[in-house]
């Protein structure tokens, strides 16, 4: 009779520590170095298709823009017939990092990635598969690089694009090496 009270007693004790830490506020908050503060009862996705704490973003082109820029006119202007596209982004907690310092205190083991599908209500008719990642300072957007990738907003790296459009597979670019972990400059 002891076994069996004891063994329910664990159960529940079990139980009860299993449900508080699933029930328990999620943070939600990003301090100067990009680690995760605060905490929220609601910490999923936003208006826009961004959940911070999960570090992923799902919305559209357009949503993404509304979020970054706030113009109408731009994001017309600079998405065109991208705009109604399904866009999902990954990104780890060094691009945060990067982002709340303003990427002013390198180096970076920052990475991201974004899929871009245009073949839904509106959409371009085009996919798109981008790996980005942190490299310091490699001159202009879509100059070279050793790597076989490109330069993008002048510190980043593009080390794989890859999709579809017109009916074609297009490999844009294949860096070598491809992995996120070859480009990381912090122990």
């Amino acid at each position: 009779m002891f076994k069996k009270i004891t063994f329910v007693l664990l159960v529940l004790v079990l139980l009860l520590t299993t449900t508080t830490v699933a029930f328990a506020d999620k943070p939600t908050g990003f301090d100067e170095a990009g680690n995760v503060t605060g905490s929220a009862a609601d910490n999923g996705f936003d208006e826009f298709g961004y959940n911070r704490t999960a570090r992923i973003f799902s919305g559209t082109g357009w949503s993404w823009c509304m979020e970054k820029v706030g113009s109408a006119t731009w994001c017309e202007n600079y998405l065109g017939s991208y705009a109604n596209d399904k866009i999902v982004m990954k990104w780890n907690a060094e691009w945060d990092r990067g982002n709340a310092e303003n990427w002013a205190h390198p180096p970076y083991n920052a990475e991201e990635n974004n899929i871009w599908n245009g073949h839904g209500e509106g959409g371009s008719g085009e996919n798109w598969l981008y790996k980005i990642v942190w490299v310091g300072p490699c001159g202009t957007d879509g100059t070279p690089l050793d790597s076989g990738g490109y330069c993008l907003w002048g510190q980043f790296a593009v080390i794989l694009s890859q999709g579809t459009a017109g009916g074609e597979h297009i490999w844009e670019t294949l860096a070598k090496p491809a992995g996120y972990g070859a480009y990381y400059t912090n122990p």
